[in-house]
């Protein structure tokens, strides 16, 4: 059986030695490493050791008894939650640590609502308790009050042939035909554990245990727990699925597609096909790889449920589905910031440029643009901690020395009211006529496209050609130039001709119905915004409360619980992104400030954003609201504001 488990924590909280020990138990490893020492097995990249922290989600591979495990470290740190989000789509299981001193901190709870999102199963270890100030009574309920009233403790009470009273309890309370056999006297360890791997499988349950993996105390028999825990099920006699968890490059430079095999066989030299429709690309695997922290075995054949690497796919994204299995993964983790990239004029910006690209194609996230009219690179980032790995990993790799400008927000724009857009593209032998509606959207849908189009009035090819030119790229808002988003654009009606319309003619006209639109709508600009949770001495409420305000925020009526205030609210990324220090200075370091990305919304200093960055829409060369019309064989431009006059189907 081969199952696939993810380790996560908050920062500090021992995720990587309480995976040191799982490997060294069960002898994947001859020595236990240690973080502080800068030898651990899963932290072997420089940056990992020297920064002390994991930044990227290696694996390593174990086996136990008849189980194979691929064990995968993810992040711990904010910054990196993008690598950490892009491993959730493979789990089979997670093992989530939690410090017994510290207890559920920020990043626990950005932890757990991502494993809920995507239903992976969760175990949970108590780490630390050999620490002064440990208390498993006290954290224990802190998870079942902050993450879930599910937890269940399962050290002392649940081992080989054993299943304590206690447990047996919590069990039939949500198992009606287990109460009944426990009310009888009838239960026995084999249903009860075939019960328990339901519940925990169908997320019901959450097992709790609890030791110190610095000591080596209840780690053995957390191994144990989770080995009789954990089923699957992959099928290896259906045709071969699998998706994309992780893009790297070896050392000379090769592309290697890191792939979780859901269903199926796979066997080097044979053919996968990724993509749908005209776009779908087929390539033959010319190598595959078990990758074992850095090293690695080539092996002929994998089956479902292994984790592996594969040369030969050139294309294949990460969260890409392959083969049978099409579905794409859908990421939540979203940077709020965007940084320009600086480098020595010596260098060859397309030298530069390329580095990125294979930085881009490794973590999507950082959504890599090259600013034409600017002659800039531009990346997308979580951080400050980031932009100064992605500094050492650009040398380290390419032997490039850059820097980062200060990082901006990324604001988006989006309309307040229904409008029609014309589009017309007639020069000299061509043709093509475009009508169409735009809505305001729900926050956070993108842009939507509907069809109220009569084939009568546009063949259903050329409709198509319309949607498909309405995605082929980002469309950019007429305040700041940045990203639209949040619009419904709906296609009323358009016109070929027989003989003049060519490719490209409906993609002219589309954009230019789409700019036209917006030069007619009520533009909004959007900024993005955190959903925080703060817990602060009462004490220091007031002065909290204070600065929520003054920094545009809002929040729930406070909650006290003991000594302590919980503030949950919504504040925009640009006026809270550095609280956290703030708020360390007022409260002498006693107050915890969690944020997550809570979406976009209406930005708090429109005016003043728009003046800074001094968008000018007729100078843009990608974008025109005009349209184009032919008289006496030449074609002449027509302003947005008397097109729609001149449009052949009004």
């Amino acid at each position: 059986m081969h199952i696939t488990i993810g380790m996560f924590a908050h920062v500090d909280a021992g995720k990587t030695t309480f995976a040191e020990q799982l490997l060294y138990h069960t002898q994947s490893i001859r020595q236990r490493g240690r973080v502080d020492h800068k030898d651990a097995y899963l932290d072997s990249h420089d940056i990992e050791r020297a920064r002390g922290i994991t930044v990227f989600a290696d694996q390593a591979v174990m086996t136990y008894r008849d189980t194979t495990f691929y064990v995968i470290d993810t992040p711990g740190h904010v910054d990196f939650s993008p690598e950490m989000e892009r491993a959730n789509q493979v789990l089979d299981y997670a093992i989530l640590i939690v410090s017994a001193v510290e207890g559920v901190q920020g990043h626990t709870e950005t932890v757990w609502q991502l494993l809920r999102k995507h239903r992976v199963p969760t175990l949970f270890f108590l780490n630390k308790i050999d620490r002064t100030g440990a208390d498993v009574e006290k954290v224990l309920d802190e998870i079942r009050t902050q993450l879930t009233a599910d937890a269940c403790l399962i050290t002392g009470q649940f081992g080989e042939g054993q299943l304590t009273d206690a447990l047996l309890e919590q069990l039939a309370e949500r198992d009606e035909q287990l109460l009944e056999s426990y009310l009888e006297g009838k239960a026995d360890y084999t249903y009860g554990l075939q019960v328990m791997q339901r519940l925990v499988n169908e997320h019901r349950l959450f097992p709790c245990a609890y030791g110190s993996a610095l000591q080596d105390t209840g780690v053995t028999d957390f191994l144990d727990q989770l080995y009789r825990l954990a089923r699957t099920n992959y099928d290896d006699h259906t045709p071969f699925g699998g998706r994309v968890y992780k893009i790297r490059h070896d050392d000379k430079g090769q592309r290697l597609t890191f792939i979780k095999a859901l269903s199926g066989k796979l066997k080097m030299r044979d053919e996968i096909c990724y993509g749908e429709g005209e776009s779908q690309i087929c390539e033959k695997v010319t190598q595959l790889r078990v990758y074992n922290g850095s090293k690695y075995e080539t092996v002929d054949e994998v089956r479902a449920g292994m984790l592996f690497a594969a040369a030969g796919l050139t294309e294949a994204a990460v969260g890409q589905g392959l083969g049978a299995h099409v579905e794409e993964a859908v990421f939540d983790m979203v940077p709020t910031m965007q940084a320009k990239v600086i480098f020595d004029a010596a260098w060859n910006v397309k030298e530069v440029l390329r580095a990125f690209r294979m930085l881009d194609a490794e973590d999507p996230s950082l959504a890599v643009v090259w600013e034409e009219v600017l002659q800039e690179i531009h990346i997308h980032v979580m951080g400050l901690i980031q932009l100064e790995v992605l500094q050492q990993l650009v040398r380290g790799r390419f032997g490039i020395d850059v820097q980062f400008g200060e990082p901006e927000i990324l604001y988006k724009e989006t309309i307040a009211d229904m409008v029609n857009g014309y589009g017309h593209f007639e020069p000299l032998k061509h043709y093509a006529e475009v009508h169409l509606r735009l809505e305001p959207g729900e926050r956070g849908s993108g842009i939507c496209f509907a069809n109220a189009c009569h084939t009568d009035a546009l063949s259903v090819g050329n409709q198509n050609l319309v949607q498909t030119h309405l995605f082929e790229r980002d469309h950019h808002g007429l305040l700041t130039g940045s990203p639209l988003t949040d619009v419904k654009v709906t296609l009323l009606t358009g016109r070929a001709h027989n003989k003049h319309t060519h490719g490209g003619d409906f993609r002219e006209a589309t954009y230019r119905a789409l700019r036209q639109g917006l030069e007619k709508a009520a533009n909004i600009l959007l900024e993005p915004y955190y959903a925080f949770k703060i817990k602060v001495e009462l004490d220091h409420l007031g002065r909290v409360l204070s600065d929520i305000q003054q920094a545009s925020g809002t929040f729930d009526p406070p909650e006290t619980v003991g000594d302590q205030a919980v503030i949950i609210g919504r504040a925009p990324v640009a006026t809270m992104m550095r609280y956290a220090a703030d708020l360390a200075a007022i409260t002498h370091g006693k107050g915890t400030f969690h944020a997550v990305f809570g979406g976009y919304d209406r930005c708090h200093n429109e005016q003043e954003i728009i003046e800074r960055k001094n968008y000018r829409k007729d100078a843009d060369p990608l974008y025109s609201s005009s349209s184009i019309f032919c008289a006496k064989g030449v074609g002449y431009t027509v302003p947005w504001d008397e097109a729609e006059a001149k449009m052949h189907l009004l």
